[in-house]
Order: structure tokens, then sequence, then C-alpha cells
């Protein structure tokens, strides 16, 4: 019998001397383990940096909790309950939750210093993490945050057309806004797809509005984002049974963008089959390819292989050689896969600002050879028993 180091020679020997016709081979099962490697690292981090863009989801993890005004059979005027501080704290440590924002609303009368425009428009008094949970940005200016709220800033940020029907342009920054007896300064208009209504809205920091605006209504709402879509139906059937743990829930309402949430996951979940489709498409043909460049080689060498066994080969030897030919292959094309979605781990964690767990990028790692090594041996396994089991003398005189 051969030596172990004398078979695995030979074996890479003949690999390199062939390498033209591996060439595609390689190429599948490079590609193949490397997109494998990318889409199981990068997949969690690909999926939270889609989450945060409500503006391409269309709001679908967002999770709008109110107090109805009046109930059926009940006084309709009567004002509906506020949000306690440890009902919206419990909130914020509900899993899948990442923000939670409080706001209180009124109606109320504006006059704009420009041309004496008068009209009524609501006014939303909204804690800082308001237009972050909810996606949205200005057309001009810049928004409000914590700091504003902390500062009790006399500020207020207006929708682009309220800013068109009292300053006759959208571009209202700079602006004085009267709102019941005090002057408020315009930082921000207001814009965008997910505005909505709201470009007809008035916002100013929540404790502003308690110490300036009169009949400021409860904070009777509340914004939940959550951290992906899949936590979007989980949060919003749980949140009633919080609320109630900590207050009356009598006339709470709970609201979900239901049908972008559903065609957000079913675009998702198309993605993802397509995805691994490929990649599993890719490495089967890597180990067709593995078959049949070996079922070549050992036709074309059957002469080879006489010479070997009239030499003192054993079956064995040949079987053994055929395999590590087989095994390197696949393992050699592994290991460039290896660096190549290492290479586009990094890539994508840049331009995406994160960095996945050094932990899964290792497993990730660890099953792409060991699924290499099983494609080697299961590809390499046929062509290496039919050249074992060539008859001396057959093989010999093969032309």
């Amino acid at each position: 019998m051969l030596r172990l180091f004398d078979l695995l020679r030979v074996a890479v020997r003949q690999v390199m001397r062939q390498m033209r016709r591996y060439l595609g081979v390689v190429l599948a099962i490079t590609v193949g383990t490397a997109g494998f490697i990318v889409v199981i690292t990068m997949g969690q981090e690909v999926k939270k940096t889609l989450n945060t863009d409500l503006d391409l989801l269309g709001g679908a993890t967002l999770v709008k909790v109110r107090f109805e005004e009046y109930l059926p059979n009940r006084d309709r005027f009567s004002k509906p309950p506020t949000f306690q501080s440890e009902t919206i704290n419990a909130l914020k440590t509900m899993p899948g939750v990442q923000a939670v924002s409080a706001a209180a609303a009124k109606m109320t009368w504006g006059t704009s210093t420009w041309h004496n425009a008068r009209r009524s428009f609501a006014v939303l008094a909204a804690d800082g993490l308001f237009f972050r949970v909810n996606g949205l940005a200005p057309v001009s200016g810049e928004l409000f945050g914590a700091d504003a709220v902390n500062e009790r800033a006399r500020i207020v940020v207006i929708g682009e057309e309220l800013a068109r029907s009292l300053f006759e342009t959208a571009d209202a920054t700079g602006r004085i806004l009267p709102i019941d007896k005090d002057l408020f300064l315009v930082t921000g208009v207001l814009g965008g797809t997910l505005a909505g209504d709201r470009v007809n809205s008035a916002f100013i920091p929540l404790t502003t509005g308690r110490d300036r605006l009169e009949n400021l209504g409860p904070v009777d709402r509340l914004y939940i984002r959550c951290s992906s879509w899949d936590d979007v139906a989980r949060v919003a059937e749980a949140v009633p049974a919080l609320v109630g743990m900590h207050q009356s829930a009598e006339r709470l309402r709970v609201d979900v963008a239901w049908d972008p949430l559903k065609r957000v996951q079913r675009i998702a979940w198309w993605i993802e089959v397509f995805v691994y489709l490929a990649i599993v498409a890719t490495l089967v043909l890597g180990g067709f390819g593995i078959w049949n460049g070996m079922m070549a080689a050992v036709q074309a060498r059957t002469r080879e292989i006489g010479l070997k066994k009239a030499m003192g080969a054993e079956d064995r030897d040949i079987l053994i050689q055929f395999l590590i030919e087989s095994l390197f292959l696949s393992s050699g094309s592994a290991a460039m896969g290896v660096l190549l979605g290492r290479v586009c781990v990094e890539t994508m964690s840049s331009f995406l600002k994160c960095r996945p767990p050094e932990e899964l990028f290792a497993a990730c790692v660890m099953m792409g050879i060991g699924f290499s090594v099983l494609l080697g041996i299961g590809a390499g396994f046929y062509p290496s028993l039919r050249a074992s089991r060539m008859e001396v003398v057959s093989a010999i005189r093969y032309e």
C-alpha cells in the first residue's frame, strides 16, 4: 500500500495539471460557498437595516396604540384616559419592541405673520422619539429630538401643506407661528411618503405643550416600533393584556398596517427562497461537475491506472487517490469561497455600518467546508470506485 502522503502529492499534482478542465467546477463551488456564508452571516443584519427604513416598508413595523374618545352607549364627551408612565415603561421592555413614543393632541387656531393667514389645525405634543419611531423626515429644516423636549423649547415643526396654507411656501423654516397665546419658532417642515395627513398638523415638544397649551389632551396615543416585521403580530397581540396589567384597557385600540406588513413578509419570503435555491443549485451543479470531471479523468487515465496496479498498487490505493482528488477540488474551492465570503461580509458590514458576530461567521465557515467535504466524497466516490475495480490487463491494453 502506498503511503498517504504520496497519494496526496500525486492527487494534488493531477488536479493542478487538469485545472483548466475543472475551472467551472471550482467557480461554482466557490460562489456557492461564499453565497451561503454571506446570506447566513449577514441575513439578520440586512433584515435589521431594512426594518429601520419605515419609508421602504410603508410603516409595516409600526404599531399604533390609542384610547378611543368615547365608547358606544357611554358619555361621548368624556375624556379618554391617559397612558401611565408605568404602562409606557412596560411596553418598552416587551420582546420585539425597539422603541415607544408617546404623544398628546388638541385642535387649535393659528395665525401666521404672513398676510395674517388664519386656519385651524391639529397640534400634536410629542416626545423626543416621535419622529424616529414613525420614520418621518423633514423636507426642510430639522425635526426636534430629546434635547428640545428636555429644554422645553418653544419650537414647532409643521406639515408641508400647513406651511403652504399659512406662509404660502413649503420652506417655512425660521418663521414665527402663534399657537394659542405663545409664539413658536418653526424649525422644520415635515413631508415624505409616511407623513400622510400629518402634513396639515403642527408638532411641538411634549413638555412645552404641557406648559403652554390650554386644554391639551391626555397622552392617549403611543407609537410602538418593532424590531422586525416578524415581531409585529406578536407585539400587537400582547399589548392589550400588558396595558391591562397597569391600568384600564377599556378604550384601547391597536392599529397595524396589516396589508403592507403581509406584502413585505411575502416579498421577503420569496427573496429568501430564491437566494437559498440559487445557492443549493450552484453547489449541486458543482457536485455534478466534480462527478462528470472525475468520470472523464478515470476514462482518460485508464492505462495509468492499469500500470499502477501492475506495479503493485492496490484497489484501495487507487480509490483513495481519486477520492483525494475529488476532495481537493471541493475543499479547495470551498476555501476560496470562504475567502470570497469574508471579503463580501467585510464590504457589507462597512456599507451597513454593522458587525455580525464572529461566532456566526465561524459556524458558517465550518458548515460550508463540511458540506463541501460531503459533496466531494459523494460526487467522487463512484468514479473512484470504478477506477479501483478496473482489471489490470484490460486497463493496460486500453487505447
